[in-house]
């Protein structure tokens, strides 16, 4: 790359798609540990004992968070899966050749990477599905017996999103240790092509104090 373009448009788009992904699920991971550990059963002086204990927001607040983040996470993933769409067509069919025993070995790292991308998607389904669910059917006190019974109960679904966004996390944390480098170069590289504009605007007065002979 050229010191006047270091990063290319696909490479900026790629990167910024990358962290809205990341934005939304950090999001997501920090409200669902909330609710995780602040459930909302209970009374006070009872068998829970943060019963009515508010952590910076109030516990709607949260919800909205959880909820949004979720959302924004689903929509910055689908983005991805397009740009990238061509990527997992090939790995699609490189994954059956091996299957038939027609394809070449692949590089432990590949393995890795692919094995960590599948568990990503598979758990971020679940989690998806579930969070859409819950986003879609009545909730509150009386939410088990109200709620639709689509394939499974409202508890087991409640089950299904929490324990497939804890493996999502695990993977994720695997995908951004793979990919950290790169993550790294890229946004060294963007942020520096982000700042150059700003100090050649701060180099322009001071040219046009100097003197003209």
């Amino acid at each position: 790359m050229s010191k006047k373009n270091p990063v290319s448009q696909r490479t900026r788009t790629n990167w910024l798609v990358a962290t809205a992904v990341f934005g939304g699920a950090f999001v997501s991971a920090v409200t669902g540990v909330y609710f995780l550990y602040l459930p909302s059963g209970g009374y006070m002086g009872g068998r829970n004992p943060w019963y009515g204990v508010t952590i910076l927001f109030d516990r709607h607040t949260w919800d909205d968070l959880h909820t949004w983040g979720g959302v924004a996470m689903i929509a910055a993933v689908v983005i991805h899966l397009a740009l990238h769409w061509n990527w997992v067509e090939a790995m699609a069919r490189r994954m059956a050749k091996a299957a038939r025993g027609q394809a070449g070995r692949m590089s432990t790292r590949g393995r890795l990477n692919l094995a960590v991308d599948a568990v990503i998607a598979l758990s971020f389904l679940v989690c998806a599905l579930s969070g859409l669910y819950f986003l879609f059917t009545p909730s509150g006190s009386g939410a088990e017996l109200a709620a639709p019974r689509i394939l499974f109960s409202r508890t087991a679904w409640d089950m299904l999103h929490t324990w497939s966004a804890v493996v999502l996390m695990i993977a994720a944390g695997f995908h951004i240790a793979i990919h950290w480098k790169w993550i790294v170069k890229v946004g060294a590289n963007l942020f520096a092509q982000l700042r150059r504009p700003a100090q050649r605007e701060e180099s322009a007065p001071a040219l046009r104090r100097s003197p003209t002979g």
